[in-house]
């Protein structure tokens, strides 16, 4: 629909070269984020909380190939994260299998 932004302060948190940030949209409140998966030439990556309440898979581009959706999936199942409650950009609720909506 309508282009959004938001803009965000993070430092690190932890130890330098490890994923691991505290991110603030509404200073002074931080909250943790951690990469668990990066893709190397940063293309896109996978991120959760310290606590695993929440979840998002990012992309540089504005959709991803439904190929490497799937391969995100089935890792994030491996390790257990609730992947059937991911929310997609057209705000619908994608299940488990792999015809969820093109991610952007």
């Amino acid at each position: 629909g309508v282009p959004t932004s938001v803009e965000g302060v993070a430092r690190s948190a932890g130890q330098p070269g490890v994923g691991e940030l505290e991110v603030s949209f509404f200073r002074p409140f931080y909250g943790a984020y951690r990469i668990i998966h990066l893709e190397p030439d940063y293309s896109a990556a996978v991120v959760t909380s310290d606590t695993r309440d929440y979840l998002w898979i990012l992309s540089r581009r504005k959709t991803m190939p439904k190929e490497q959706l799937a391969r995100y999936l089935t890792m994030l199942e491996a390790w257990n994260f609730p992947v059937k409650l991911l929310q997609y950009p057209s705000g619908t609720v994608a299940a488990v299998n792999r015809e969820a909506p093109q991610a952007r």
